[in-house]
């Protein structure tokens, strides 16, 4: 049977699988579902229409499903839903969407999201991400598989965060972040590429040269971003080992919308 502390107030309507472990004091809403193996810890409360997958680990005091700190939110059936094996841990608060955007804010498998990180509505986070202490997203933030985040950072709403970047520790992120960059600081300063994340995840020399010259086309020759878009597409063809991370970020410079952090 789900092991359900004796002070715990689960809805009866909950889903929750056998394994799950609900610690003293913790509230579960009656729109919730919890899949196998997770444990929520102390004091936390899940609410609204929040689905959680398997092998979840929810630390104390969290916070998961409230209603969107949006003005405009009128208690539409809004969701949040959070995947696989992710760490969650003190006082984090994740919100509910908004109808206006889709209604969904989404959090993947396997992301090490660390205390009082918030993740407002709309936000889609990817896959092996790290989000340091007092993260801060507003609405509609897109973070992609593989970002770091440092701690005491706030990003603008709407913003995206392309794979494999990494962001210093207290920086204020208003402008898109190309996949594999470096950047930190207030204002946002792109300092090199993450070429240190890069080779712990296995990318081969050749990758890493190209992302190498990516960053140059776009940061260090005085282009335009049209010019360095073009020269980025070209590399395509002279290094066909690196075709799916050229490809990347020629996806997401195309889907840009706020400018790039430059």
């Amino acid at each position: 049977m789900t092991q359900v502390h004796a002070t715990a107030i689960v809805d009866p309507r909950a889903e929750l699988d056998a394994s799950v472990v609900i610690g003293p004091y913790a509230v579960i809403g009656a729109h919730v579902r919890i899949g196998a193996g997770t444990t929520v810890g102390p004091h936390c409360v899940i609410e609204g229409r929040t689905t959680i997958g398997r092998d979840n680990r929810v630390f104390q005091f969290a916070s998961l499903g409230a209603v969107p700190q949006d003005k405009k939110y009128a208690g539409e059936p809004t969701e949040l839903v959070i995947g696989d094996r992710n760490t969650i841990r003190e006082f984090c608060t994740f919100n509910l969407g908004v109808p206006q955007a889709g209604g969904v804010t989404r959090v993947g498998d396997d992301n090490w999201i660390m205390a009082y990180t918030h993740i407002a509505h709309d936000c889609r986070i990817g896959n092996h991400t790290t989000l340091a202490n007092n993260t801060t997203l507003a609405g509609h933030v897109h973070i992609d598989d593989w970002v770091t985040v440092g701690g005491l950072t706030g990003i603008h709403q709407f913003v995206k965060i392309g794979a494999h970047a990494m962001i210093g520790f207290a920086s204020a992120v208003a402008q898109d972040v190309p996949p594999f960059m470096l950047v930190d600081g207030n204002p946002l300063a792109v300092r090199g590429y993450n070429v240190v994340g890069l080779r712990r995840r296995g990318f081969t020399s050749g990758q890493l040269a190209a992302v190498k010259q990516m960053h140059r086309l776009l940061y260090r020759e005085g282009r335009t971003l049209e010019q360095a878009r073009e020269g980025i597409e070209a590399l395509a063809a002279s290094q066909p080992d690196a075709a799916g991370e050229v490809a990347l970020m020629s996806r997401f410079l195309l889907d840009a919308t706020r400018g790039i952090a430059r």
